[in-house]
């Protein structure tokens, strides 16, 4: 499965953090919008090890506190996370998700 996030292909959307694999890359925490039909960003991060970061994550409340009904989680994994940088803040200038304000 497969969704784009800007113009990156995230593996996704799961609706478990246990479809999210233990290797460095972005992930996005995503909010289910079914009058529009949609994925709204929730949240946007990176780091070296996506699964373990996301199931231990200190936002959780904020995720929640959204009032999605669906929160799914998807990944775009880099092999350099010079470039994880970079992806993570390009998508938070566009999205500017509600949560994890840098």
């Amino acid at each position: 499965m497969c969704i784009k996030i800007g113009n990156y292909n995230f593996e996704g959307p799961f609706d478990s953090i246990y479809g999210l694999e233990n290797k460095p890359g972005v992930y996005a925490i995503l909010g289910w919008n079914p009058v529009d039909k949609v994925w709204e960003v929730v949240d946007i991060g990176r780091s070296r090890d996506v699964e373990s970061r996301v199931r231990t994550h200190d936002r959780e409340d904020c995720w929640e506190e959204q009032g999605y009904t669906t929160l799914s989680y998807a990944a775009h994994y880099c092999k350099v996370i010079v470039r994880c940088r970079l992806i993570e803040k390009e998508l938070r200038d566009i999205f500017e998700p509600p949560c994890g304000e840098r």
